[in-house]
């Protein structure tokens, strides 16, 4: 019986050496060489494909705007002291509103629907002509021509009187044009608005849009921005600004009372010029009781003016600045497709294509011979 040794393993019938893997590689370099007329064929091919791709493609217009955000932070600073003071009329000096925009999250509300929509359905005016700017997207792209076919599309509109009052409320649209304009957010949000920091260690931000119709990207970048720096502005300020306007009211109340008593004092003196020395309770008690209620007041007045003279401070503190650097102007920035690039790159993809479709039709040969 012969025994055989569990180390001796016999080479796959399928494997090759190396030598034999260069010969390989050198036969088919050779079958791709005595092909090189076709080659060639194609890459002018792919070189004419490419200028012709260069003279159609439509120059894309940059649009950019840099500004500085300079967020104080909502902390309260030295208001601790009058915390007390304040809440005996009711009033919080605590921290202002707007926690939830520390940090990079102003980048997020470039991106979000409701800054895209409200900036989508401002008027532009533009050779004394206004129009929305949805409806010049709609224009430049010309997607009432691929709407022409279908009657529910081609008469869409987004008239002014739906969206007059759009900061109060959100615009009453039907569901087809709900539809239209999400798809057209989504379109602007993915290939035309870029929000960046260019230095992770600095507070500059850089707003882009691009786009194929100038007057576009200028008016949108323009109008984003001051869409979304007003509302960063209001929402980071609300619960402040809240407070002070209390504190406004409960001051001018509490003046108003005291005024009321000083003039009541002085009504009763002169409705009893020649009283009765038995009578003076028909003067001293209204009087002693009108100097005591202006008294009083006065004295929560000071306080009150005080406290809204702090928040007023700490409202001032707490406002971030956003100051603008750099606004697009006309005539904008402007990439063009270069001819040369586009001429080398379309002759080396369609070269490679048909280097790869030589190799296939030359195995599939293999195969079935």
């Amino acid at each position: 019986m012969n025994s055989e040794n569990p180390d001796n393993e016999i080479a796959p019938a399928d494997e090759i050496s190396l030598k034999e893997l260069l010969l390989k590689i050198g036969e088919w370099y050779r079958y791709l060489l005595s092909k090189w007329l076709v080659i060639l064929s194609f890459a002018i091919i792919g070189g004419l494909l490419g200028l012709l791709y260069a003279y159609v493609k439509k120059p894309v217009y940059t649009a950019s705007t840099t500004f500085v955000l300079e967020d104080s932070g909502s902390g309260g600073g030295g208001l601790g002291q009058y915390a007390g003071l304040a809440s005996m009329v009711g009033i919080d000096l605590g921290g202002g509103g707007g926690g939830i925009f520390q940090g990079d999250n102003i980048l997020e509300l470039y991106k979000s629907r409701v800054m895209i929509e409200k900036t989508l359905l401002s008027d532009i005016e533009y050779n004394g002509k206004k129009q929305l700017l949805v409806d010049r997207y709609i224009d430049f792209n010309k997607l009432r021509d691929k709407w022409k076919d279908k009657p529910e599309l081609k008469d869409i509109q987004f008239k002014a009187e739906e969206i007059k009052n759009f900061g109060l409320s959100k615009p009453k649209f039907t569901r087809l044009q709900d539809s239209i304009l999400g798809k057209i957010i989504t379109d602007v949000s993915d290939n035309y608005l870029e929000v960046t920091k260019p230095d992770k260690k600095l507070s500059i931000i850089k707003a882009d849009v691009k786009a194929i119709d100038e007057v576009f990207a200028k008016e949108f970048n323009d109008q984003i921005v001051k869409n979304v720096n007003d509302f960063y502005l209001q929402t980071k300020n609300k619960k402040s600004a809240e407070n002070v306007a209390i504190m406004q009211r409960k001051t001018d109340s509490v003046r108003a009372v005291m005024n009321g008593a000083i003039y009541s004092a002085a009504a009763v003196a002169d409705a009893t010029p020649n009283l009765n020395p038995t009578r003076q309770v028909q003067r001293t008690a209204p009087v002693q009781r009108s100097q005591f209620s202006a008294e009083t007041n006065k004295e929560i007045l000071g306080e009150l003016v005080k406290n809204l003279e702090m928040s007023k401070i700490a409202l001032h503190k707490e406002t971030p600045l956003i100051q603008i650097v750099d606004q697009p102007v006309f005539p904008l920035e402007v990439k063009k497709q270069e001819k040369i690039k586009s001429i080398i790159l379309g002759g080396v993809l369609v070269g490679l294509l048909s280097c790869f479709v030589l190799i296939i039709r030359r195995l599939l040969k293999m195969i079935l011979v």
